[in-house]
């Protein structure tokens, strides 16, 4: 079972606020090294189609990666992603991409969150 907003102790709460700006840059950098890498995507819904087409097996990976960050960050940031529950402000997904991608003190957060998330979702 997975905790919901309201059934998170003070503490978890209090980890998910401190965490979110920390999480967020770390996808959002990781979002605009691969963006930067790859060939400018279209806005055009017709032309993005045949700009995902154009893209060899390593870039349609990089940019399936992309759009899963993208959709991390605006999650983190308050606006819920599909796929992900709308009272969760830091989905374990979020926390993976992040992982490896932070400082020491926020990777010891992360990890203290993960432990009273998991005791309070017991």
């Amino acid at each position: 079972m997975t905790a919901t907003l309201t059934d998170r102790s003070p503490r978890v709460e209090r980890l998910a606020a401190l965490l979110r700006v920390p999480v967020r840059n770390a996808l959002a950098e990781r979002a605009d090294a691969i963006r930067s890498s790859l060939p400018p995507r279209p806005l055009d819904t017709r032309a993005c189609f045949i700009w995902l087409h154009s893209l060899d097996q390593d870039q349609a990976r990089r940019a399936a990666l992309l759009d899963r960050l993208t959709a991390l960050c605006e999650h983190v940031s308050g606006r819920p992603a599909l796929g992900y529950e709308p009272g969760d402000p830091l989905p374990a997904a979020a926390l993976e991409e992040a992982d490896g991608f932070t400082d020491t003190a926020t990777a010891l957060l992360v990890a203290e969150y993960r432990a009273r998330r998991a005791v309070s979702a017991g």
